[in-house]
């Protein structure tokens, strides 16, 4: 299987609720290796592009506020299929939509306390790893 390497983001939601641990260990056990994190502040500039697509929608600011509200874990992991595994073990971004012994299912509130971000496709994943990694690579 062809290995690919994603990002993720631990939400401040799961960061404040203690859930990081719990969520990383879930990945690891599912076969994704952790080969870069930190943790961070976003900020407004860094948060508009992180959501480029959506920065000019009413809702915006709410998602801004919340993202900016406590510290995030930005994680590069590796794995089998990475991107698409990594997806389909968080469940869909709604938590209250997402099945129990999904991520989301488990831990997740609603459409935005939902306690992870993922990359949706090699190039999303390609361009939000040099975003929050900038030009480290991003195994150690």
């Amino acid at each position: 299987m062809s290995q690919e390497t994603t990002l993720i983001l631990v939400k401040p939601d799961a960061v404040a609720e203690g859930l990081t641990g719990q969520v990383l260990a879930r990945l690891e056990k599912e076969g994704m290796k952790i080969l870069n994190c930190r943790m961070l502040r976003l900020n407004g500039p860094l948060l508009k592009e992180h959501y480029s697509h959506i920065a000019h929608l009413p809702f915006f600011p709410e998602i801004e506020s919340f993202m900016s509200s406590g510290p995030v874990m930005a994680v590069a992991l590796q794995g089998p299929k990475a991107i698409e595994r990594v997806r389909e073990l968080l469940g869909p971004t709604d938590s209250t939509k997402a099945p129990k012994g999904t991520i989301r299912g488990d831990w997740g509130k609603d459409k935005m306390h939902n306690v992870l971000h993922a990359s949706d496709s090699a190039e999303t994943a390609k361009a939000e790893l040099k975003r929050f990694f900038g030009s480290e690579k991003p195994g150690v």
